[in-house]
């Protein structure tokens, strides 16, 4: 690579990381706590009386604009960048049409719709078959422990120990706080757990290896990568792909269970329902009658609302990329060993990037502009049940499971179900 596009990507590189420095998406749409107080005082009857945050979009387009200046050379490395700008200039819309319809249409820049499709399935699609499969295991014994509610201070302690063991000196503070948007919410320098949050076994390890050991990690990698300060960057363009890779990151662990799943599935569902018209109060109901409990019914709803438009039709888009980007993630990770290119695991974490960033990233990593990433999962240091899993994974894709299934309902027609057998979890 000429000295001269070595500079230029850097420039570049450094020019979209100040372009999105403003654009904050999570904290410019975050309700204030005493919208859910007011909802709640008005016997839940009424659609929630949010503030909308005006956004002016015109700097960020200023500066993406001097930014694709720099992009004057072609290849893998030019696409990564633009792709960036397109993504940051989309997330400035976003923000700037908060509370209108257009909401959605820039929504759907940055996410695309539940049911578009990619490589032949869409994230509606998935999450339409995980609530049909978890609904035929309702009622059965999973082998699951007593259920037990983990306070969010016992949780804290676990996640600190976690991440000073994986981090070190560098690892972030772990604090308990009062209003968030989530359960846990992490970044580089704060992971933050909400006080009144309930956390059952799993969740424990959930939260470990999604928001520590993957958002944790890969924004320390990125923040180390002095040429290229933009993968430092959690912008929006990158949602899919962290998001994808941090509910891997529970599943191979074996920490995702059908009830995390199917969590993530009813959050698909509910920002359909949005789109084809439901509102605020016809979401937080579905959700009520789901669980049971109002205060995390609402929590639900405001996810789907958030930036959006309360009485239907604009919801949030970013819940929706969850299960999609677990099944591109997955996918991704499954064709690159079965091509021999182990070598572009650890590139998924040297910062914040997409799975279609992986040409540049290689070609960076080349020039020596991209450094290894210091920090990585267990599960993708020691890599021996991750290749043995994807290599039989890989296989399986090509097996005709109807075959076997036809065979197996034949064979267990008049076999009698079996009562007992399943051992209590100690």
């Amino acid at each position: 690579m000429q000295t001269k596009q070595r500079e230029r990507i850097r420039e570049c590189a450094t020019a979209l990381r100040s372009a999105e420095a403003s654009v904050r998406i999570l904290r410019t749409i975050a309700w204030d706590p005493a919208v859910k107080t007011r909802f709640f005082a008005n016997g839940a009857r009424e659609l929630p009386d949010v503030a909308v945050t005006p956004f002016d979009p015109a700097p960020v387009h200023a500066l993406v604009a001097d930014a694709r200046r720099r992009i004057d050379f072609d290849g893998p490395v030019a696409a990564w960048l633009s792709r960036c700008a397109d993504a940051i200039e989309a997330s400035a819309d976003l923000l700037a049409s908060a509370g209108t319809p257009a909401f959605l249409e820039h929504g759907a820049r940055l996410w695309g719709l539940p049911a578009d499709e990619r490589a032949g399935t869409s994230s509606l699609a998935l999450a339409r078959a995980v609530e049909m499969s978890c609904a035929e295991l309702y009622g059965i014994d999973l082998g699951a422990p007593p259920e037990a509610c983990h306070l969010a201070t016992g949780v804290a302690g676990r996640m600190e120990a976690a991440c000073r063991e994986r981090f070190g000196q560098e690892g972030p503070e772990v604090h308990v706080v009062d209003s968030l948007s989530a359960n846990a919410l992490a970044g580089p320098r704060r992971i933050q757990i909400r006080r009144d949050a309930c956390f059952s076994d799993l969740d424990i390890e959930q939260l470990i290896q999604h928001e520590a050991f993957v958002h944790v990690a890969t924004s320390l990698n990125g923040r180390l990568q002095l040429e290229l300060p933009l993968l430092g960057a959690s912008h929006a363009g990158t949602t899919r792909t962290q998001e994808g890779l941090a509910v891997f990151a529970e599943f191979i662990s074996g920490s995702l269970d059908p009830d995390r799943l199917r969590r993530l599935a009813d959050r698909i569902l509910a920002i359909q329902m949005s789109i084809e018209g439901a509102d605020f109060l016809d979401v937080y109901r579905t959700f009520l009658e789901r669980i049971g409990d109002e205060s995390q019914a609402f929590e639900n709803a405001r996810r789907v609302f958030r930036g959006g438009v309360l009485s239907g039709g604009a919801p949030f888009l970013k819940d929706s990329v969850y299960l999609g980007g677990f099944l591109q993630v997955t996918n991704c990770l499954r064709a690159v060993v079965s091509q021999g290119r182990v070598d572009c695991l650890a590139l998924l974490f040297c910062g914040k990037l997409d799975v279609e960033d992986l040409p540049a990233l290689a070609q960076l990593a080349a020039d020596g502009l991209c450094v290894p990433p210091r920090f990585l999962p267990p599960w993708a240091q020691d890599r021996r049940f991750l290749l043995t899993y994807l290599t039989y994974s890989s296989f399986l894709n090509g097996v005709r499971l109807d075959d076997y299934r036809e065979h197996y309902r034949h064979l267990l027609a008049d076999a009698p179900p079996v009562k007992g057998f399943v051992p209590s979890a100690r």
